[in-house]
Order: C-alpha cells, then structure tokens, then sequence
C-alpha cells in the first residue's frame, strides 16, 4: 500500500547548492539521502512529496556545509499481508513466477498460480492440466500478499497467491464473471451478508 509519510531529519547542505533557492536544495539533498531506503518501518522509499518546514540553518565549524531542520513528506510502499495487487508477469521459473507490482517484485510459488495440477515448460510457460489454462512473461495479474519478509534489508521478499475467487489473470477473472451464473452467485452471497 501507497502512504505518505512525515519525518524529521537533519539535512546537510553543501556550498555547491548555495546556490539554489533554499527548498530545492533541501530537496534535492533529501531525494539523495532517501532515494531507494528501505525499512521495515517506511517501506520502499518512492519519492519526497513535499517539504512542511525548514528550521534555522546551523554551520559546523570546518565543515562549510548548513545543516537544517527539516519536516517533510515521503511516499512510501509498503506491502501489507492480505493486500491485493495488480502487476507484470517478469519472468517464470520451475518453481514460480516473479511478478512486478511497481516499486518491488514479488514471488508466486507454482503451487500458488492456479487452482490446478501446473506443469512449466521450457518455453517459460506455467500451465494447468485440467484448465488448460498458461501464464506467460508479460501477462497482467492481480495477486494477493500472503508473506513479507524484511530480513535482507535491501532485498525484501513478497510471497504471493493467485489460488483464490477473483485474482489470476486478468482475463481469467473476466472469463469467470461472465459464465452464466456468476452473476446469480454474486447476488446469492450478497443475501447471505446482509442477513447476518
């Protein structure tokens, strides 16, 4: 999930940025320091969406640099168990495919692509026995988080799932709402909600 984050943080301004207006150079040195973090806490850093406050500049004697306070904004991705996203088909091996969700790939295990006995083939293709159903590299899927590991730091782990109603390819989904049917499952179970 996207969030926006506030931090506090001193930043160093080195004279070769005197130049510039104040908050570009704030900004420009944050997007240096936070480009690319990653943290258990923050999630995969995206980008600084803006700058709340620049307090009084201090200089370090022997440095030259000004150091300020300064509050800001981040926009962050951090993945959240039971989540649903969409992405990319990035590549498939023996064992699963690797799919990419934007700012990170995650990991769906070939048990976890469909709800059938799936076999890989060389020509980097997932395919299901019964379904006749394939994944391939380049095709768009929704997935849902079942695993987030941070224990790398700089290479957190997402395992994924596609085995329940409603994620698989996109044009599988399309196919299972349109059998006729579906629309009367839909509303069945809309019933059984409302009168609990």
């Amino acid at each position: 999930m996207f969030y926006k984050v506030q931090l506090n943080d001193h930043i160093r301004v080195p004279p070769n940025l005197f130049a510039l207006p104040l908050e570009d150079a704030v900004i420009q040195r944050i997007k240096a320091k936070y480009s690319g973090f990653i943290s258990k806490e923050l999630g995969i850093v995206i980008d600084v969406s803006g700058i709340k406050e620049i307090g009084e500049g201090i200089i370090i004697p022997g440095d030259g640099a000004n150091y300020y306070d300064v509050s800001f904004e981040l926009l962050t991705f951090k993945p959240e168990m039971q989540e649903v996203v969409v992405g990319k088909i990035k590549d498939i091996a023996e064992f699963g495919a690797f799919i990419n969700t934007g700012p990170i790939d995650g990991m769906i295990h070939i048990s976890q692509t469909m709800d059938d006995f799936v076999s890989f083939s060389k020509d980097k293709t997932l395919s299901g026995k019964e379904t006749k159903r394939a994944l391939k590299v380049n095709d768009f899927c929704r997935a849902r988080i079942i695993a987030v590991s941070f224990k790398d730091p700089l290479n957190p782990k997402i395992g994924l799932t596609m085995r329940q109603q409603g994620l698989g390819r996109l044009d599988w989904i399309r196919e299972e709402l349109e059998k006729p049917g579906a629309k009367e499952d839909k509303e069945k179970d809309k019933d059984k909600k409302e009168r609990k």
